[in-house]
């Protein structure tokens, strides 16, 4: 067994079983009290703005630093995972893993990874397609549904992101009565922006994130409710559209829409206590946001923003307009944030705050939130690299996988 303090994990192996710990706060020394507690007095550090656009309200981007007092300790739990995508609980403790080249593994508490679940339909893996979220249905146990989203090749030599619905075998090896039930149009010719995550509201009902599909061709369709390219879709577990789904009654509008004017969300998750679906977005150079998505809403790309493209010109011409919502918070530079989720356990002081998986920060990033506000926020530098998906299990400990043709499942627990 070896312990490591610093910000830097050493000695991966393919396999390794052995516990490594990390305990770094990224940008400052671990102190301070337990959530929502002493502020810093600054904000994290960051690099300067990329665009002069002002905030539309006090508070909606680099809020102080808040520091919990946690020492984060680190237990590689399996490797050897080809870019690894998400995580979802199976009642008896194991996980199911996707690997975005289009395997469904099972992976035991112990590390142990099973072959590759049969019965998954063909996925397009290039670029940032391939097999993306997965989640159980919300009668798993009655019926061993399980819901995951995917790149699918189209014919005609286009793609877009489709979501499928299979009945997991008893031994946990293949999938049956497989169905496609939701399919993204238009289809589009791209390797980028998929989305896309998976999100079971309290009536059952199937919230799916989509992308803008990254090309500027088809950037501009975000704002239009005939196509499903940047928006937030909500069906039925079977597929069909709600009958109070906002744009069901509208001509020239897809029935599944909820809200529109997305980029690229691969983050969302219900608000442990209203239920509402939150959901955190991609920005080009700057303007990642922060959004609660309701119903009938435009939430502005590419019309508005608070980021530029990436070659430096300007994106938007303004970051805020009439008619259109502005986000709960934006960051800038970005954190380029994977998924996300509200902490519901006590293993971490922390109930009730959003834990974001960072991809370019490669940090574990800590929001306070109070009501529909971000009060402060905390960034913990882990040393496995870029973070895909961050999941919480049932004893409050977290799991995150990191996004690398050699990927690791890797088990967070505080210090004690």
């Amino acid at each position: 067994m070896r312990f490591v303090f610093h910000s830097r994990i050493e000695g991966f192996g393919s396999h390794m079983r052995s516990l490594v710990f990390a305990a770094t706060l990224v940008f400052a020394a671990c102190g301070g009290t337990p959530s929502n507690g002493q502020q810093s007095g600054g904000e994290v550090r960051q690099g300067p703005p990329n665009t002069s656009f002002t905030p539309a309200v006090a508070g909606q981007t680099r809020a102080p630093e808040v520091r919990s007092g946690v020492t984060i300790v680190t237990e590689e739990i399996a490797s050897g995972l080809n870019h690894p995508w998400a995580i979802a609980f199976l009642p008896d403790g194991r996980m199911l893993v996707t690997e975005r080249a289009g395997r469904l593994r099972v992976i035991t508490r112990e590390g142990n990874i099973s072959a590759p679940v049969q019965g998954l339909p063909e996925v397009f893996a290039q670029g940032q397609g391939g097999l993306l979220d997965v989640v159980l249905g919300p009668t798993f146990a009655t019926d061993r549904l399980i819901y995951w989203s995917y790149a699918e090749a189209r014919d005609g030599g286009g793609n877009g992101t489709s979501v499928a619905r299979g009945r997991l075998s008893e031994d946990a090896s293949r999938l049956e009565n497989v169905q496609v039930i939701f399919q993204q149009m238009p289809s589009w010719d791209s390797r980028g922006h998929f989305g896309s995550r998976l999100v079971f509201d309290r009536e059952g009902h199937l919230y799916v994130t989509l992308g803008d599909r990254q090309r500027p061709e088809p950037r501009p369709l975000a704002q239009d409710l005939s196509t499903h390219i940047g928006k937030v879709v909500r069906i039925n577990a079977d597929g069909s559209a709600p009958a109070d789904n906002p744009f069901v009654r509208r001509a020239n509008a897809r029935a599944e829409n909820w809200s529109y004017g997305h980029r690229n969300i691969q983050g969302a998750d219900l608000h442990p206590d209203t239920g509402a679906l939150w959901t955190i977005e991609h920005g080009p150079r700057g303007g990642d946001e922060l959004n609660i998505p309701q119903a009938g809403r435009n939430y502005g790309w590419p019309v508005i923003g608070y980021g530029e493209d990436y070659n430096g010109q300007a994106m938007h011409q303004a970051s805020q307009r009439e008619g259109i919502e502005q986000p709960v918070y934006y960051w800038d530079p970005v954190i380029a944030p994977g998924d996300m989720d509200f902490y519901r356990g006590s293993l971490f002081p922390w109930r009730g705050d959003i834990l974001i998986a960072g991809l370019d920060t490669e940090a574990l990033v800590r929001l306070d939130v109070e009501d529909e506000r971000v009060t402060g926020e905390e960034r913990f530098a882990l040393g496995v690299g870029r973070i895909r998906d961050v999941a919480e299990s049932e004893d409050g400990a977290l799991w995150v996988v990191t996004d690398e043709d050699n990927g690791r499942l890797v088990r967070l627990t505080p210090r004690r």
